[in-house]
């Protein structure tokens, strides 16, 4: 009876596992037809006349764009500065904004101090300090990935500190209870605990720190993808701008694919 007992639990299970995997195959299945009906309508109206080609482009003046500037070698600088810049300012705005919230947590006096500063600051639209930081750090890549980190490293503060503070009470004092230092607290418990949020931070910071690139590469850049949306704009070529905003897309996707996987891991 046991064994029957386990061979339906054995049954049910199975037929668990086939839906949830029926489920995923029909999500990406509508996924990809949405893409592809989006694409399909996108290039029908422009060929039609309803889209304005001019305007809109389509998806056969893109791949056309993207051949020629393939052609001609520039888009591949391109790519890779955006990329370059990107990365650097992604990585340096989340590692210094980590060990600043870190500071906060720790000490108290501090975080009264500077957390009104912290909402100001983010209220701050950075594209104002854009002049600024051109003076500071001159042009071209160091301009932009100093406005990446600042595009990004508020944000990341002000959300670690709130992982941080956020973790029970109860556990703290049991942990000081066993005579646990500020160390330990903060390695065994605190950081634990606000790991998931630490992975909402690298989503969120993945499509901030391409708004920061772009914005960046506005202001004062001779390559990039930014600098080609502003130079395609500037000419009226915006097939140029179009296939850089596709770009932008699949640059931002791959890099999103890479955090995703650390959510489902050690997702709370």
């Amino acid at each position: 009876m046991k064994k029957d007992k386990r061979l339906n639990y054995s049954k049910a299970h199975a037929r668990y596992l086939k839906s949830l995997k029926k489920e995923k195959v029909l999500i990406a299945f509508w996924q990809v037809f949405v893409f592809v009906a989006f694409l399909g309508l996108w290039e029908l109206f422009a060929q039609v006349g309803v889209l304005d080609p001019f305007f809109f482009s389509s998806p056969s003046r893109i791949a056309t764009t993207l051949a020629d500037l393939a052609s001609t070698g520039n888009l591949w600088i391109h790519i890779w500065t955006s990329l370059y810049e990107t990365i650097i300012g992604f990585l340096v705005a989340t590692l210094l904004g980590t060990v600043i919230a870190i500071v906060l947590w720790w000490s108290e006096r501090l975080r009264k101090i500077f957390e009104p500063y912290l909402i100001i600051l983010n209220s701050l639209p950075k594209i104002a300090l854009g002049p600024l930081i051109v003076l500071w750090v001159g042009s071209g890549t160091s301009a932009t990935i100093v406005m990446c980190v600042l595009i990004c490293i508020i944000i990341t503060t002000m959300s670690m500190l709130g992982a941080f503070i956020s973790c029970e009470n109860d556990k703290i004092m049991l942990m000081k209870s066993m005579h646990a230092s500020k160390f330990q607290i903060l390695f065994k418990l605190i950081l634990p605990h606000a790991l998931p949020d630490f992975i909402s931070v690298l989503k969120i910071n993945v499509g901030m720190s391409w708004v920061g690139t772009v914005m960046g590469e506005y202001l004062s850049s001779k390559a990039g993808l930014g600098y080609l949306i502003n130079y395609g704009s500037q000419m009226l070529q915006l097939d140029i701008v179009m296939t850089s905003i596709v770009l932008l897309c699949i640059l931002a996707a791959g890099m999103y694919l890479c955090v995703s996987p650390l959510e489902k891991r050690y997702k709370k």
